[in-house]
C-alpha cells in the first residue's frame, strides 16, 4: 500500500518534469526558499496541533524530497534508491542497540552513542552537524543539546539559574557603563543561558516563545478592536488607556 502510493508520487514527478514548463525550470536553488517556507508551515501546524494541516504540509515536504531527488538523478549525482538506502544504512549503523549487540539503559544513552558514532564516521566536531543558517534560538538549543551528549553540561537546574542571574548582573553592569558593544554581548549571554535553563525545565524554548508571540498578537488585535468600538485608533489613545485595555483583555483570556 505504501509502496504503490510512493510510486504514484514518483511517477507524477517524472511527468511534471517532462511536461510542465514551471517544473522543468526548477533547480535545487529555486526550490530552496520554498522548502524553507514549507518547513515553517509544518512547524506552525505542529505548534497548533492541527493534524489536517500537518498531513498536508508533510505531503508538501515529501514532494520536495522527491523533486530534489529527481534533479539529483538528472544531474547524475544520486538516484532515488541511493538516497533511500543511504538513510536506511545510516539508521542501522547509528542504532547498534537495535541492530547490534550494544546495550543501552535509556534514551539519553542512545543520544550519546549517536553523537559518538557521528564522530567515528568522520565528523570534525560534535557541533559540526548544526546548520549555519539555523535561526539563533534554535541553534542555541541544538548546541547545548549536543554539548550535553559529551558530558559538557550543568549538574542541576539550580546551578543553571545561578548562571542566568550572573549573566543578568553582567548585562546590568554593561548598561551602567553605556557600552553598546558589551551590552549586546551580555544580552546574548542572557538569552543563551535562558535557553539552557529552558532545557533543564524540559521546555522547548522556540515553541514557548512562539506561543508567547501568538498570545501577544491575539491580545494586541483584540486591543485594536476595543479601541475601534469607541471610534478610535490605538495611536489616538494614551499609554495609560492602552494599558487599561491590555489589562482588561489579559484578565479575560
Amino acid at each position: 500500500m505504501y509502496a504503490s502510493a510512493f510510486e504514484r508520487l514518483v511517477q507524477i514527478m517524472d511527468e511534471l518534469r517532462e511536461r510542465c514548463p514551471w517544473d522543468q525550470k526548477q533547480t535545487i536553488h529555486t526550490l530552496r526558499q520554498q522548502t524553507i517556507e514549507e518547513t515553517y508551515e509544518l512547524a506552525e501546524a505542529i505548534t497548533e496541533e492541527n493534524w489536517k494541516d500537518i498531513k498536508e504540509e508533510l505531503g508538501d515536504l515529501l514532494l520536495h524530497v522527491v523533486f530534489y531527488t529527481k534533479i539529483g538523478s538528472e544531474q547524475g549525482e544520486f538516484s532515488l534508491e541511493e538516497m533511500i538506502n543511504g538513510i536506511c544504512d545510516k539508521l542501522i549503523a547509528r542504532h547498534p542497540h537495535v541492530y547490534g549487540d550494544i546495550k543501552v539503559e535509556n534514551d539519553e544513552e542512545v543520544k550519546r552513542n549517536w553523537e559518538m558514532l557521528k564522530l567515528k564516521e568522520g565528523k570534525s566536531s560534535v557541533l559540526s552537524g548544526i546548520p549555519k543558517s539555523l535561526p539563533a534560538l534554535m541553534k542555541a538549543m541544538r548546541m547545548q543539546h549536543k554539548a550535553k551528549q559529551v558530558g559538557f553540561d550543568w549538574d542541576t537546574k539550580e546551578r543553571v539559574w545561578e548562571k542566568v542571574e550572573e549573566e543578568i548582573a553582567e548585562l546590568e553592569e554593561a548598561i551602567s557603563l553605556n557600552d553598546s558593544k558589551k551590552i549586546e554581548e551580555e544580552y546574548g549571554d542572557v538569552l543563551f543561558s535562558l535557553v539552557n535553563y529552558a532545557r533543564f525545565l524540559n521546555v522547548d524554548a522556540e515553541a514557548a516563545l512562539e506561543q508567547t508571540n501568538k498570545k501577544f498578537t491575539r491580545r494586541f488585535l483584540e486591543m485594536e478592536k476595543l479601541a475601534l468600538k469607541d471610534g478610535r485608533l490605538l495611536n489616538e489613545l494614551s499609554l495609560n488607556e492602552m494599558e487599561t485595555l491590555w489589562i482588561e483583555i489579559k484578565q479575560n483570556t
